[in-house]
């Protein structure tokens, strides 16, 4: 897991360096003094999470969420030493927050929600010590009053709408109450694929997929749909298929 700490106070950053140095699993990438130096990073690095202090001068850890595009942005920690901003923190989305001070266990059981939130659904159950879930073979969707079941290998591309996923059918939509993290880790990973925070696409329905800029790529569907595949899917992509480059 690559680590990326943005704080603009040095004794911060170096209590989080410190905890980090001991975790076998984490490579950390950079630290950054600003918020504008951590979107810089995070930009250079594609780090997998960030721990992104909240009060920084000229662009908050908000803002620094704000400035980056969504599909690139990592899993993010915020750490903070005021709790009123918990709950904004989970608002947009927070892996977990860090309150200062914090003790060695509350660390570890932050970067153990870290680690969930990385592994892939198959990594997951091998920490469990089980084999994976079984893979979803039917969506129950409703359409005009009436209940669907849907076959998962009808479904060409699923997208995140809020509290909801899109599912893309030929020429039909059908919208379910569900999150797309909880969908993929439902659906088989030899079949879809996660190309960005908010799409799933199922691989049989891709065309061809081109090199774009800044390490994306242009995914385009037998239907014409141009999807981007970002660097940071394409680099989990390239590690669980073992490719380079």
């Amino acid at each position: 897991m690559r680590a990326l700490i943005a704080d603009d106070e040095a004794p911060a950053r170096a209590r989080l360096r410190r905890a980090l140095a001991g975790v076998n699993d984490v490579e950390l990438v950079g630290e950054a003094a600003t918020g504008r130096e951590a979107v810089a990073m995070i930009k250079r690095f594609d780090p997998d999470v960030i721990f992104l202090d909240i009060q920084m001068p000229g662009l908050d850890g908000f803002g620094v969420l704000e400035a980056i595009a969504e599909d690139d942005a990592p899993y993010v920690v915020f750490v903070t030493a005021n709790e009123e901003h918990a709950l904004r923190a989970f608002e947009v989305g927070a892996v977990d927050y860090l309150l200062k001070p914090y003790t060695a266990a509350r660390f570890e059981q932050v970067l153990q929600r870290a680690r969930e939130r990385v592994r892939t659904p198959k990594e997951r159950a091998q920490a469990a010590g089980s084999e994976p879930a079984t893979f979803l073979q039917r969506l129950l969707v409703m359409d005009s009053g009436r209940a669907l079941f849907l076959a998962t290998d009808t479904v060409e591309r699923l997208v995140a709408e809020r509290n909801y996923v899109r599912l893309y059918v030929g020429k039909a939509e059908h919208r379910i109450r569900a999150t797309i993290g909880s969908l993929q880790g439902r659906l088989d990973p030899a079949r879809f694929l996660r190309i960005n925070r908010s799409t799933v696409v199922r691989l049989d329905a891709v065309k061809d997929m081109h090199a774009w800029s800044h390490g994306d790529y242009r995914v385009v569907m037998h239907d014409g749909t141009e999807l981007v595949w970002s660097r940071r899917y394409r680099a989990d992509a390239q590690r669980r298929f073992g490719l380079k480059g």
